[in-house]
């Protein structure tokens, strides 16, 4: 891993549960898992890390306020209101918030039931 992908621990951010869905009874073979979509909240300043992969969670991310600064593979992207990216076994990253408003997304991915 390199330094870039190197992120300080989680901090000033709020996770909040919208909905879930049980897959296993609505598509054959998904029995365990489940369709999740959260609103996370990062305050300026804040870091949602350290870094991660999402091998076995995919999922899209879409910005409804701020902006928010994807880290991955050395490079830092930022991504306002109305946009988002996905999250596939690729990804390897890091989130921050450096402006000066929080910044908030709607998270949507497949998950092993807790």
């Amino acid at each position: 891993m390199s330094d870039d992908q190197v992120a300080p621990e989680t901090r000033g951010v709020a996770v909040e549960l919208l909905a879930t869905v049980d897959l296993g009874p609505e598509i054959q073979g998904m029995e365990g898992y489940q369709l999740r979509m959260r609103m996370v909240t990062i305050e300026p300043g804040g870091v949602f890390g350290p870094v991660h992969d999402h091998k076995g969670r995919p999922g899209t991310v879409y910005v409804l306020q701020g902006t928010i600064t994807d880290h991955r593979d050395g490079i830092a992207t930022d991504y306002g209101p109305g946009l988002g990216w996905p999250e596939d076994r690729e990804t390897l990253h890091w989130l921050e918030n450096s402006g000066t408003v929080p910044a908030v997304e709607i998270s949507v991915d497949v998950v092993r039931h807790e």
